[in-house]
Formats: C-alpha cells, sequence, structure tokens
C-alpha cells in the first residue's frame, strides 16, 4: 500500500502550480480566509505540513473568536484516523483546502458548505499524529487529481498518519501558498519555515508574518 513521493508525483506531474501572470494562474479561486469577514486572524507564517519539508502549502491561523469558516463554498469529506476525524473541503477543480487541530467540528461527511459556513473551532486536537502548541488551525491547500492511478493524490486520505501527509502526499499535490491571494491577502513565504510576508491587496499594506490579518469582506 504505501507509495513513494517519486511514484505520487509522477501521477500528478499535470498538477504543478502555474507560474504566476499565466493563464492557469489566472484560475486560482477566489478564496477567502477561513474566518468571518472583518475578522481578525493571527497568523504564523507559511511553512511546509512537517515544518521541515519543501512544499510549503500551510499556515497557521487563529479567527480572533476562535470559529473556523469555509473560505469557498465545496463539500466536506472527513479523513479518518484511529484518534478521530478531520475535516477537509473540497472544490471546484479539484482544490481542496484542510482543516487540522479542529476541536467542536460542526459539519458532516459529505455536506455540502456555502463560503462562511461554521466549520469548527481552532483546537489542538491530533487524530492522525503531528503536534500542536496552543489552539489554532493549521491550514493546507492541495490540487486533487481525481482520475490519478494513486488514491491518495485523488484525495482517499483514510488512515494515512500526519506523517506520511507532510512527505509523499503534501510532494504531490501540495500546493505552495506563496503567490496566493486569501481573503484579500496574498501570502509571501519566507527564506525560513514559518516566515514570509502578506499584502493587503487593497491597499497594498504589508504585514511580516507571524502578524495579525484582518479579513477583508
Amino acid at each position: 500500500m504505501k507509495r513513494t513521493a517519486a511514484v505520487l508525483a509522477a501521477a500528478v506531474v499535470a498538477l504543478v502550480p502555474a507560474a504566476p501572470g499565466s493563464a492557469a494562474a489566472a484560475e486560482f479561486p477566489a478564496f477567502g480566509l477561513p474566518a468571518a469577514p472583518g475578522q481578525d486572524v493571527s497568523s504564523a507564517g507559511i511553512h511546509s505540513e512537517s515544518g521541515t519539508a519543501t512544499v510549503m502549502n500551510a499556515i497557521d491561523l487563529t479567527p480572533r473568536d476562535g470559529v473556523v469558516r469555509a473560505p469557498l463554498a465545496g463539500t466536506v469529506r472527513f479523513q479518518h484516523c484511529s484518534g478521530g476525524d478531520w475535516v477537509v473541503v473540497d472544490h471546484a477543480g479539484g482544490w481542496r483546502t484542510g482543516y487540522y487541530h479542529l476541536e467542536g467540528i460542526a459539519v458532516t461527511d459529505g455536506r455540502q458548505v456555502a463560503a462562511g459556513a461554521v466549520l469548527g473551532n481552532v483546537g489542538n486536537a491530533l487524530p492522525c499524529g503531528g503536534s500542536s502548541t496552543g489552539a489554532h488551525v493549521h491550514f493546507t491547500l492541495w490540487r486533487l487529481d481525481a482520475a490519478a492511478r494513486s488514491p491518495e493524490a485523488a484525495g482517499d486520505w483514510d488512515g494515512i498518519s500526519h506523517e506520511r501527509l507532510a512527505t509523499d502526499v503534501a510532494e504531490a499535490v501540495g500546493v505552495a501558498l506563496s503567490g496566493r491571494t486569501f481573503g484579500g491577502w496574498t501570502l509571501r513565504e519566507g527564506t525560513e519555515q514559518y516566515s514570509g510576508t502578506a499584502t493587503r491587496v487593497s491597499t497594498g499594506e504589508v504585514v511580516p508574518l507571524p502578524g495579525t490579518l484582518r479579513h477583508e469582506p
């Protein structure tokens, strides 16, 4: 059952993020932040799933009210592990957003949700392993391929440990956050894990990460 990162990557070679300014890049969805519009959101810097790997597809976020919401309409999918379930939302075009550490999950598997729907609360849950220091949501970005030979590349992550998700799966279908816009802020990774900047699209204001962002309506 175990597959190497090379095999997974070959299955989804067409999913490499497009260069900024290309036609494919223009197709990136109009994601919000996983918080209510107008809400202040504390943000750690951009990092990889593991905090050491190369694909920088993760960022730790804490909305001031502690409530995590869908940043775009989609379908909730539970990923099951021995320690419980965790939530992802599948969006049009093969895009997937992930929400690790959630507590008080407020949705059900297979539910269609609108942008802004409550998914749960920030927390420290570790259903598939990993670590957490201080309640937050570990927010991640992915691009799946329903026709891939690998079930992991197609999005079936039941029983996959956080360690494998952070390595093999992230290398195959994780999408770097740098250059992507969420809730009116364009994110840029830094030279080190958990660093970077966020630029407010409407004003050009640059906030170093870690920092606080206000979710633009």
